[in-house]
């Protein structure tokens, strides 16, 4: 080859490495390809045209990063667990943090580098804008993306650290299931051993996530302690003592009179109405989480809200003014049937509410909350939503969870999403009204049993026990004590049984047609049922009322 054929090219005359003897439009190539190199592949941008030995540098840590990334992708398909277990550990949680906020301070320094190799001032006037434009684009969407990663992180760890318990015990399935204590009360620094204002175990098979709810009335009485509660040598018959001894004060007393008896238990009251609902149903139940209202209506202010069929208007309940006969002042405002969408303070009244009705009316109607939390929490607005969703979280009062587990726990989740739950109420739909105050257990166990299998990976065939649980069931118009309103809206008594005989359940969750209009096809409104009750008509409100445990998430 002769000298003449091609002119040789060294360093002077290298257009990547010295753009100043390159055309205008060389330079502008040359300027947005360094950006995308260092975008892809951050350090190749100084080995082609800048300080090689920082180019080196770099792209080990690339490598090193995306081995990592692809070992992180493999464990998202091939074991989950523990993957979150990694995450959600709180030495390498932090670990992960210090790495992402180093990756982040890295990259971003090669882009300012890569700024100095394109050298502005040799582009053309026109073209230095989107060079610049493309630079800080490119920055945000890898520097800034890995800052951010690192700050949810980060928020998660704390929220982790505040909600579950560091140094708790690991629990194991029993029978199969993860069964937890579900317990929601208003908290207060002037408040010992609070009553629950709530209590429902959720059941999750620990194989296929299926979820099973069973709430149980904060009216229950002679609730029994399971065997080895401290509790059941002072109660051995269960909790007995008279008309005061419902399962919600079991929180108040054990905390005010009956510490000593669980050493080195941070809420003693808590532990001993887990053990009590545990031997109430039958079950072992593992670990509970005790939810302050008031947290759990930024939790749903911070989803966004959710969505729901409510079949009858709900009073957000003013003073009670009597209440010996539990009458409250003017209603502060009315959640009307039909579909809604609630924000936390609406939802917290939807499922706490119980004037003109009773607490199963809002026990369904709190099941029928928790759902559309499990249904509506899906990946984009938990991501979207993140920040606040994790600060919100932090306002769970107590829970015994272990954070060592978290990682098995948000996998069960994930498998349960979109599943079917299956719930069961100890009291009307499924028992009679009056069931709470002389409860059967043996009957008690037996349904219990019967749901979970029903709701059972080891199980396949148990759906034939559905015949006695009702799947999704919803409170029906004659399960109201005093309810004389048909589900066609008619007045009288339904289908000639006592108001307080649980109807049968329809086959569906949404199998309700809300109750918007009077009998007389009139439609209700918030000004009508306010006027019954300036007359004091506090039976008319109840009539128009009466559907509004029926429920269903959208």
């Amino acid at each position: 080859m002769s000298n003449t054929e091609l002119p040789s090219t060294g360093p002077l005359t290298d257009p990547v490495r010295n753009p100043s003897s390159a055309a205008e439009p060389v330079r502008t190539k040359r300027a947005f390809l360094l950006i995308l190199l260092t975008l892809l592949v951050p350090g190749s941008a100084q080995i082609v045209a800048g300080d090689r030995k920082l180019g080196r540098i770099a792209l080990r840590v690339t490598l090193s990063a995306w081995l990592l990334a692809v070992l992180a992708l493999v464990l998202l398909f091939a074991n989950r667990t523990l993957l979150i277990n990694i995450i959600t550990n709180p030495v390498a949680s932090l670990l992960i943090v210090l790495v992402l906020a180093a990756l982040a301070v890295g990259w971003l320094v090669l882009f300012v580098n890569t700024l100095r190799l394109i050298r502005p001032v040799l582009l053309p006037a026109k073209m230095r804008p989107a060079v610049v434009v493309a630079l800080v684009l490119a920055m945000v969407v890898s520097s800034g993306s890995l800052g951010y990663a690192a700050y949810l992180l980060n928020v998660s760890r704390n929220a982790i650290g505040s909600i579950f318990n560091a140094n708790g015990p690991a629990i194991d399935p029993v029978d199969g299931r993860y069964n937890f204590l579900m317990m929601g009360g208003d908290a207060g620094a002037d408040r010992t051993g609070r009553r629950p204002d709530s209590l429902s175990v959720l059941s999750v098979d620990a194989k296929s996530g299926q979820t099973a709810i069973i709430s149980v009335p904060r009216n229950l009485q002679n609730a029994r302690f399971s065997e080895g509660s401290p509790m059941r040598k002072i109660y051995p018959d269960g909790y007995n003592c008279g008309d005061e001894c419902l399962i919600n004060a079991i929180n108040t007393e054990v905390t005010n009179e009956h510490k000593d008896l669980y050493p080195g238990v941070a809420d003693p009251g808590a532990q001993a109405t887990l053990e009590a609902v545990s031997g109430t149903l039958g079950i072992t139940v593992q670990a509970y989480v005790l939810v302050d209202m008031d947290g759990f209506a930024k939790l749903i202010d911070a989803m966004g809200g959710i969505r729901i069929k409510a079949g009858g208007w709900v009073p957000i309940s003013g003073d009670m003014i009597d209440e010996a006969n539990g009458i409250h002042g003017m209603p502060l405002g009315w959640i009307p049937a039909g579909d809604q969408k609630l924000d936390g303070y609406h939802a917290l009244w939807y499922g706490r509410s119980r004037e003109f009705v009773d607490d199963y009316a809002r026990i369904a109607r709190q099941q029928c909350v928790q759902q559309a939390m499990l249904k509506q929490l899906d990946p984009a607005t938990l991501l979207a939503k993140f920040e606040d969703i994790a600060n919100a979280g932090t306002k769970v009062v107590d829970s015994n969870i272990s954070a060592s587990q978290l990682g098995s726990f948000v996998d069960l989740a994930m498998k349960a999403k979109g599943q079917d739950i299956k719930r069961l109420t100890i009291g009307p739909p499924d028992f009679d009204a009056s069931f709470s105050t002389v409860p059967d257990f043996d009957q008690i166990h037996d349904r219990v049993k019967k749901l979970l299998a029903s709701a059972s990976s080891e199980s396949p065939a148990a759906a034939a026990t559905e015949d006695t649980v009702q799947e999704d069931t919803v409170l029906q118009p004659g399960t109201v004590p005093g309810s004389r309103l048909s589900a066609a809206g008619a007045v009288g008594p339904m289908a000639g049984l006592p108001a307080t005989t649980p109807s049968p359940a329809p086959s569906s969750s949404s199998d309700f047609t809300p109750v918007t209009t009077t009998p007389e096809g009139e439609p209700i409104t918030e000004a009508m049922l306010n006027q019954f009750k300036r007359e004091g008509n506090e039976q008319a409100i109840r009539d128009l009322v009466a559907t509004n445990g029926q429920c269903a998430p959208l």
